[in-house]
């Protein structure tokens, strides 16, 4: 049986802004944010989530400025 994988942890706004690329996946942006992973793509679904996502192909991408300035404004 295998091991439950450990929840990320949150990632700092400056190590954000200082080691992310210019776009993330949708779980790792989750994690900035505090959130499930379910709850990420539940709030995209509905076109809600908090920073701006754009769709490559079949994969959907969150912008990570834009990422920066929804976690800025709650400062």
């Amino acid at each position: 049986m295998g091991s439950r994988q450990e929840a990320k942890r949150r990632p700092t706004l400056a190590e954000i802004k200082a080691t992310w690329p210019p776009s993330v996946d949708v779980p790792t942006a989750a994690t900035a944010f505090g959130m499930s992973r379910s709850k990420a793509y539940d709030l995209v679904a509905r076109d809600e989530f908090p920073a701006k996502v754009a769709k490559y192909g079949g994969r959907i991408m969150v912008i990570t400025e834009s990422l920066v300035r929804a976690l800025s404004a709650g400062d």
